[in-house]
């Protein structure tokens, strides 16, 4: 192969996941799987496949799950959005918290002044 095949297989050995690790790449794993997996699309780019036709194949055959980092669709959607909405919903929870904090604050401030008038017309007396 040229070096651009090999760096062509390179990129694309580090964008698809192995099957049976899960939490590395084809180029990561030594797995019986992955091996076969890098062997075929080895043979998918020396035979002059593109980069999307080889990875529309891996998916075809064996899910989104294959891809290390899966498409924008639907039912991917939540894997892209998920994380950024519960960060808002920790961001928007620590402004309720801080909000009713400060709240209290003021109002064991207004007790606080309330109870020290108080004694003071008590002493005045």
């Amino acid at each position: 192969m040229s070096p651009e095949a090999e760096r062509r297989l390179r990129r694309l050995e580090e964008e698809l996941r192995c099957l049976v690790c899960q939490n590395q790449t084809l180029a990561d794993s030594n797995a019986d799987l992955a091996v076969d997996l890098r062997r075929q699309v080895e043979s998918m780019v020396a035979a002059g496949r593109s980069d999307a036709e080889i990875k529309d194949y891996l998916v075809d055959r064996y899910g989104d799950f294959v891809l290390y980092r899966p498409r924008l669709q639907g039912n991917t959607l939540a894997l892209w959005i998920g994380p950024f909405a519960l960060l808002a919903l920790g961001v928007l929870a620590w402004l309720l918290v801080q909000r009713r904090s400060a709240r209290a604050a003021a109002l064991r401030s207004e007790a606080d002044a309330t109870a020290r008038d108080h004694a003071r017309r008590l002493l005045d007396d």
